[in-house]
């Protein structure tokens, strides 16, 4: 069962983002170089991404594009890869966000190319969103400031991280995030794919579901085999990405 907007979801949506609630925030397309995941991109979306930038404390780098549709007014797709030419000193995680360390993973992505792996909810207070988390059990971690620079200056925000870097039901339960002033849709062009809808399934479909009730993302879990899917309209036609 996919999650989309109602007809008329463009103001629905809008009504709520201006309140404050908790939205989809973006994607993560996990990558083994971001050539390749930029190569990926242009093969099976039919777009070249937007520019991105490093994230020093991670070790990470990536590219971006919109994703902007009306029932997810304020959605991107993010192309993420470790950068070989990091430097060390400044890697201060002990594990990479969304289980990007993981051999099992790393394995994946080397073998079959960039995957769908996890997708980020953007929430007014990150601090409240965790300690909703733990009412149920869940360790979200804590709360991280994180920056870097763009073209168009700096980029503020808290994330969610866990020392052990784990997404959580299998990538299902969304990294949290917080923004400050500024948002990456704020300066990003149109790209030609729009995300139509969001779906997630999994063994635990309760226990998922009352997480996601708990951040103030209620939204349908299937029971069955662990899976975010996406549908994105894009210059190919309409795509679907399953997480493996």
């Amino acid at each position: 069962m996919y999650f989309s907007a109602p007809r008329g979801g463009r103001a629905l949506l809008g009504a709520a983002q201006r309140c404050g609630m908790t939205q989809v925030d973006h994607l993560v397309i996990m990558a083994r170089t971001l050539g390749e995941g930029v190569a990926w991109c242009e093969a099976t979306l039919g777009i070249t991404p937007g520019p991105g930038g490093e994230h020093a404390f991670m070790g990470t780098h990536n590219r971006l594009f919109t994703l902007a549709s009306p029932g997810f007014p304020r959605a991107y797709l993010e192309i993420i890869a470790i950068n070989p030419v990091a430097n060390n000193a400044h890697v201060t995680c002990r594990h990479r966000w969304f289980d990007m360390d993981s051999a099992a993973l790393q394995s994946v992505v080397e073998r079959s190319g960039p995957q769908l792996i996890h997708w980020v909810a953007r929430v007014p207070q990150l601090a409240d969103a965790l300690a909703n988390l733990r009412t149920q059990g869940i360790d979200r971690g804590t709360a991280v400031k994180a920056s870097r620079q763009t073209p168009n200056g700096l980029l503020h925000w808290q994330i969610s991280l866990r020392d052990d870097g784990q997404r959580l039901f299998d990538g299902c339960l969304p990294t949290l995030i917080a923004w400050g002033q500024v948002h990456p849709c704020d300066t990003m062009p149109e790209s030609g794919v729009t995300l139509n809808r969001l779906a997630l399934a999994h063994p635990q479909a309760a226990s998922l579901s009352a997480a996601l009730h708990a951040i103030d993302l209620p939204m349908p879990v299937q029971t069955g085999r662990a899976s975010l899917s996406v549908e994105l309209q894009t210059p190919k036609g309409l795509i679907r990405l399953s997480t493996p």
